[in-house]
């Protein structure tokens, strides 16, 4: 793997032509690509890392409801049907989703996947450790992609890009060959946008959803900055339909109400991948839900004046999942205390693992 300098990683200011890849690279892949596609679900170039990836992303979260026999035959479903994306960090059930995909992982071609992975350390030290540990844990010698996982405020930005932060790790270990590319994962638009800002990130992972946008307009301004500076959007939460209503039964044990309907996880999920800069999105994390997902996005088109129609009506019915977390950040109040109590992504931060 061909090694790059620290100075490479922190660049200069990225150029101007380049600020606006997003924009200018037909997401869908060159015109002369074999591989736009994989056992029918498209793919899409990650803005300018070059990389082409379905659509659909592997959540590994999912991991946590299986015993290891069903995660590995969903792991391998998953890339019979195209997916090539596979996503996980040590806080999905503290590192146990890690080591199930490792295993699930063997017996396919490691350069057929892109295989990203994140890190809720701030700290130089700290992340170094957090990321040798995931690399064992996988069973590889590099992460194609390689996140700052949750960034929720301002500061913690400016903590994990240094000095002594995080980024000093990773930008060591991309010169290492040990990550190919660097993004960052945000659950609100302060902290997503003083990332997008503080460093010339590759990609970005934001909820992106029907419901917080047309509901609150969340990941509007996200959207917007990173195409301006070329950063790649990687959608999480496409498939949510926002907090479970009172008077709803809980058909599932999981702290936002998903999509389920397979006529409806087609639209949400054409809404998602139809947004300016969206490159794939990762489904809520039940390997059943997954399934029914790869299957409606098999078919490549935007959605119908109707059918966008249809989820806006819908939207009116549902209630945003973020606001509260959007609300206390804008007001820099304490962030201590878990929002959702019962979320496994609530962005509770660590120095050291």
């Amino acid at each position: 793997m061909k090694r790059r300098s620290l100075l490479v990683g922190l660049g200069c200011t990225v150029a101007a032509g380049a600020t606006r890849v997003a924009s200018a690279i037909d997401q869908r892949g060159s015109a002369d690509g074999d591989d736009r596609q994989a056992a029918g679900l498209p793919r899409r170039l990650l803005g300018r890392t070059g990389a082409k990836i379905s659509v659909v992303g592997f959540p590994g979260l999912a991991l946590v409801h299986a015993k290891q026999d069903e995660c590995t035959a969903g792991i391998h479903r998953a890339f019979e049907n195209g997916v090539n994306y596979f996503d996980v960090a040590p806080a999905y059930g503290n590192g146990d989703c890690e080591t199930k995909m490792g295993i699930g992982l063997e017996g396919i071609d490691r350069n057929k996947v892109f295989l990203s992975c994140k890190t809720k350390v701030r700290d130089r030290e700290g992340a170094r450790q957090e990321l040798e540990q995931s690399l064992a844990r996988l069973k590889t010698d590099h992460f194609d992609l390689y996140q700052l996982h949750c960034l929720k405020t301002p500061e913690e930005v400016k903590t994990a890009l240094g000095p002594g932060g995080a980024m000093e790790t990773i930008l060591k270990a991309k010169e290492e060959g040990k990550i190919k590319h660097i993004g960052f994962s945000a659950h609100t638009t302060k902290g997503a946008l003083a990332a997008l800002e503080g460093f010339p990130f590759d990609t970005v992972m934001f909820p992106v959803n029907f419901v917080e946008f047309y509901t609150i307009g969340f990941g509007k301004a996200v959207l917007k900055l990173a195409a301006e500076k070329g950063a790649a959007v990687i959608a999480i939460k496409p498939v949510s339909r926002g907090l479970w209503p009172k008077d709803v039964e809980r058909t599932r044990r999981w702290w936002y109400r998903p999509v389920e309907d397979e006529k409806e996880i087609g639209l949400v999920m054409r809404f998602a991948l139809g947004l300016e800069g969206v490159v794939t999105g990762i489904p809520v994390s039940f390997l059943d839900l997954l399934d029914k997902i790869i299957e409606a996005c098999r078919e490549d088109r935007p959605n119908t004046e109707a059918e966008t129609e249809a989820i806006r009506r819908l939207a009116a019915q549902c209630e945003s999942v973020f606001r509260r977390e959007e609300q206390q950040v804008a007001s820099a109040a304490a962030c201590d205390a878990p929002v959702y109590a019962d979320s496994p992504h609530e962005c509770r931060t660590r120095r050291h693992v």
